[in-house]
């Protein structure tokens, strides 16, 4: 039997769990699925990442509301991906925030990309009609920015190239809290479909070198104390250099994409095959890691019909049993 396109057969719902990171920031986790950060300050509420619909932000918004009535007037994009930004509309927001790299993106591919999450993702876009649509940024920056909430420091920082061009974390340098986005994954595989993978390993440094005591990583469980976090850090930093290392390989011995998929497969299911979205991304990150070796930095818009075109080539059924 072949495997199931993307996550379609994942229709298991996830436990929520909100937790405390430090003084002012709080995680919402949810088994593996995206996860939101919220930060409240003196006079208001940041979100980071806004989940998929405005449905599933309400229940964000419950857990806020229950350890402050703050009005929530931030939200922060650390990505593109429409399971993390079109979910914006229900907090009712002053500021939707994002780097300019992410707005690019936003407008180039947004449209695709929710088609295309939708087809893989269907748990998460079950309340896809209360969706008004793409959500816009009101507010970019090109590397750094600064925002006080009343008198806690939040620096916004596009640290560099990884997951995407665009990558955005939350820093709470008072409190040596991190919000790293999709660049971290905890108990998943990472997801490299957009990814500028020779770039994601400094990238990564750049994490570790701000020595955070909390980090939230964009799926799974936080990360607390300096041994996770540098465990965290390295374990989806390997993941990523093994990908490359696999399937740069494969294209410079001029091997096919499925030779590169298969042999990427064998390196990294012994270590990485039984976690989330491992089966789910592995196609489409091979795929990318493939491109990007051939020498195209700019990855290729996914589209659902892309979609399924590279998964039945680098997934086919299994060949019909004779009659």
């Amino acid at each position: 039997m072949g495997r199931a396109f993307a996550s379609q057969a994942d229709q298991a719902e996830r436990n929520v769990t909100f937790s405390r990171l430090s003084e002012h920031a709080y995680a919402f986790t949810a088994e593996g699925d995206p996860n939101s950060g919220v930060v409240i300050g003196d006079n208001a509420v940041m979100v980071i990442d806004a989940q998929a619909t405005p449905k599933a932000a309400q229940a964000v918004i419950e857990r806020v509301r229950s350890v402050t009535d703050k009005p929530i007037r931030h939200v922060v994009l650390s990505n593109y991906h429409a399971l993390r930004t079109l979910g914006a509309s229900a907090y009712g927001a002053d500021q939707v925030i994002c780097s300019e790299a992410t707005r690019e993106m936003i407008v180039e591919r947004g449209a695709h990309d929710y088609k295309s999450e939708l087809q893989r993702l269907p748990r998460l876009f079950k309340a896809a009609d209360t969706i008004p649509g793409l959500t816009m940024p009101t507010l970019t920056f090109k590397e750094r920015m600064t925002l006080w909430l009343g008198g806690l420091q939040v620096e916004i920082v596009q640290i560099g190239r990884g997951h995407t061009k665009g990558d955005t974390i939350v820093w709470l340098p008072g409190e040596r809290t991190l919000f790293a986005g999709a660049l971290v994954v905890s108990q998943a595989a990472p997801y490299a479909g957009d990814a500028h993978l020779a770039d994601w390993p400094a990238t990564l440094r750049k994490l570790a070198d701000l020595h955070p005591e909390a980090l939230l990583p964009g799926r799974g469980d936080p990360l607390a104390g300096p041994e996770a976090i540098a465990q965290g850090i390295a374990d989806t930093q390997a993941f990523v250099e093994e990908l490359h290392r696999v399937v740069a390989a494969a294209a410079a011995a001029d091997e096919t994409l499925k030779q590169a998929y298969d042999k990427a497969r064998a390196a990294l299911e012994p270590r990485y095959g039984k976690r989330m979205l491992f089966d789910h991304g592995l196609p489409f990150g091979v795929a990318r890691a493939y491109d990007e070796a051939k020498g195209l930095d700019h990855p290729r818009i996914w589209t659902a019909e892309r979609d399924l075109e590279t998964w039945n080539l680098l997934e086919p059924p299994p060949p019909e049993p004779p009659s």
